[in-house]
């Protein structure tokens, strides 16, 4: 047996570690308890606003409402200010963007947002994400997506004044299989919006949480191809065999 042994570890490792390698689960919890040192963990923040503003994403404001969790200023914050105060109406598209994240099998994402207490100009969010592993392209119009043109959730499309929620409310999301890893993306996208526009006015995002799912295992996937059970060591017989025949 020991001189097939080494060989049927080789076979092993040919057959299974392709998968195997890729098996790492991906997790994290952000809590925005510091928006200013997103960036050099990973975050990336880009306002394709038109025309715009003055602000991007910032530390949330305790004086309108405070945090879901923790000190009332940690949460991540957005509001109509993104745009300018040009003629006419503006868009606001302001994106924040994960780090790199494994959505080889796909994941889980939970997280809680609100807007004002008494609402009279909407709001609106989008989750999206990307199958282009660390890319951060979101184009640089306010229309465009760049490489996020898969959307998860759109909280308050058509702009109602009760479609976005004005207390903390949790979304679970699921992101499917990509076979490759990506980021997610949360997009403030409100048309006719800006100081000047008749929507966008303030939100907040709190408590943010990731979960890859984790993959099949390797010998799972062995069953799933047919060389479960018995074929599995009808192949190591095989294999024996062969290396008999090479003495």
């Amino acid at each position: 047996m020991g001189k097939w042994s080494v060989p049927v570890v080789t076979l092993l490792g040919v057959v299974l570690m392709p998968w195997a390698a890729s098996a790492q689960l991906s997790s994290f919890s952000e809590g925005f308890n510091n928006v200013s040192s997103m960036t050099g963990n990973g975050w990336f923040f880009q306002n394709n606003s038109q025309a715009l503003g003055t602000t991007g994403w910032f530390q949330g404001i305790s004086g309108i409402f405070p945090a879901f969790s923790g000190s009332p200023t940690w949460y991540i914050a957005a509001n109509s200010r993104n745009a300018g105060d040009g003629p006419g109406s503006d868009t606001i598209s302001n994106w924040m963007l994960t780090p790199e994240l494994n959505l080889f099998s796909g994941g889980i994402v939970t997280f809680w947002t609100r807007t004002v207490s008494s609402v009279n100009f909407p709001d609106r969010l989008q989750v999206r994400y990307s199958t282009n592993g660390s890319s951060t392209n979101v184009g640089t119009l306010a229309t465009d997506v760049g490489d996020f043109t898969n959307l998860l959730l759109d909280i308050n499309p058509t702009y109602s004044v009760s479609g976005y929620p004005n207390v903390w409310t949790q979304y679970t999301l699921n992101i499917p299989a990509t076979f490759s890893n990506g980021r997610l993306a949360f997009r403030y996208f409100v048309e006719d919006g800006g100081p000047a526009g008749s929507r966008s006015d303030y939100i907040g995002i709190d408590s943010l949480e990731f979960v890859s799912v984790p993959e099949p295992s390797a010998i799972t996937l062995v069953s799933l191809f047919g060389i479960g059970g018995g074929g599995f060591y009808q192949l190591l017989r095989k294999w024996k065999a062969r290396c008999a025949r090479r003495r």
